[in-house]
């Protein structure tokens, strides 16, 4: 692999799903892939679990770890080209690119959208560059538009608690949730994406992400079961266990207020429902995560944020949402506004999995960085 942007970059989801769980088992039995080899870490904006989980992850893999806050320490640095740079920044990422690529062997990059051109954001123009003139393999740590490294542990998390998972890591059937019968004869189980008020502008890439890997699993697991062992894959499935009565397909919805809507190369064959209620009805799994307007139905508004977040409060995730799921798990990638995204209550009952989300982080980036080293 010598690019992680997006769900394909990963392969088949059944075996990435056993890796993950291969990995979980012992973090430190691939160490001789990383010995004299080096990640650099490169960000352009700020980060808690990226840069932890990343960190530890290559480390886990025996590698040696550079880490670059590019708004602190370093030269600022222009990304236009045509720019007479009589201004404040002192060196061109076309300068500054080959030199870090000339002290490592892999880079990954966090770079939120900047919101001044709705084109330039979509198009990855600072991500592109890296993987044009490094010479190395890059991958994304969160980027304008995509944040893989999370959607995959979101994914991983969603496998593990899935009602019927069985052995340790899930929930079995007399423990977790009512299963919902799919028109196959398997099991299925409804995951809603829900937006959520915020006081300020926030990017698209994590709900962006989300939603193409929920996409990519429910599409597959219309086609075969997903959350059971791949035929010659990795590890023997999840925890070695698999599903029972068929399989696991998803239903995946995205609910959100009028002028949200994500760009349809990510919603894919996702529902979409503007009444947060009846999304949330008999669901297993809620992700909250608010987004700034994503400029598809009003492009004039790209990046903004559309009404006085005041004014949207019903849609912040509380027992009154909670009380129509099927009992459902509560997600979210974390940092959180607790009482604007999710109630306290909510946020810290039992069905919360934000911590175990947030540490399977590490898994999910080590998996990507062990299959680049692989690829050297």
């Amino acid at each position: 692999m010598k690019i992680f942007q997006h769900v394909q970059d990963i392969g088949d989801l059944r075996v990435a799903l056993a890796e993950a769980q291969e990995v979980k088992r012992d973090r430190f039995q691939w160490q001789h892939l990383g010995k004299n080899k080096t990640a650099l870490l490169i960000f352009f904006n700020n980060s808690l679990r990226t840069r932890l989980s990343t960190q530890k992850a290559a480390m886990n893999l025996g590698m040696n770890v550079i880490v670059l806050d590019v708004n602190q320490g370093a030269w600022k640095l222009e990304t236009e080209r045509g720019v007479v740079m009589d201004g404040d920044k002192s060196e061109h990422l076309l300068e500054a690119i080959p030199v870090m690529a000339s002290y490592c062997d892999l880079i990954g990059v966090r770079s939120f959208a900047r919101f001044e051109s709705r084109q330039d954001d979509y198009e990855e123009k600072i991500l592109n560059q890296f993987i044009r003139y490094s010479g190395r393999p890059v991958f994304f740590m969160e980027s304008a538009t995509v944040h893989p490294l999370q959607a995959f542990a979101d994914l991983i998390t969603i496998a593990e608690y899935s009602p019927l998972w069985s052995p340790a890591g899930g929930q079995t059937e007399s423990t977790g949730n009512a299963l919902h019968r799919g028109a196959t004869g398997g099991h299925s189980i409804k995951v809603v994406m829900t937006w959520a008020p915020h006081p300020k502008a926030l990017p698209q890439a994590v709900p962006n992400s989300f939603a193409e890997w929920m996409n990519a699993a429910a599409n597959l697991s219309a086609h075969s079961p997903l959350f059971t062992p791949p035929q010659g894959g990795a590890g023997g499935g999840l925890s070695g266990g698999g599903l029972s009565g068929g399989g696991l397909s998803i239903d995946f919805v995205i609910t959100h207020p009028e002028g949200y809507e994500l760009d349809p190369q990510f919603v894919g064959d996702a529902r979409v429902e503007y009444d947060q209620m009846k999304a949330f009805e008999g669901a297993d799994f809620i992700y909250a995560k608010n987004w700034s307007c994503p400029g598809v139905t009003r492009p004039d508004d790209y990046g903004k944020v559309l009404h006085d977040y005041h004014t949207m409060m019903d849609w912040c995730v509380s027992a009154r949402q909670m009380a129509v799921t099927n009992d459902a798990h509560f997600m979210h990638c974390l940092p959180v506004r607790r009482n604007m995204i999710v109630t306290d209550d909510v946020i810290e009952g039992p069905r919360s999995l934000v911590i175990p989300e947030a540490a399977n982080r590490e898994i999910s980036a080590q998996v990507v960085l062990k299959r680049m080293l692989e690829a050297l």
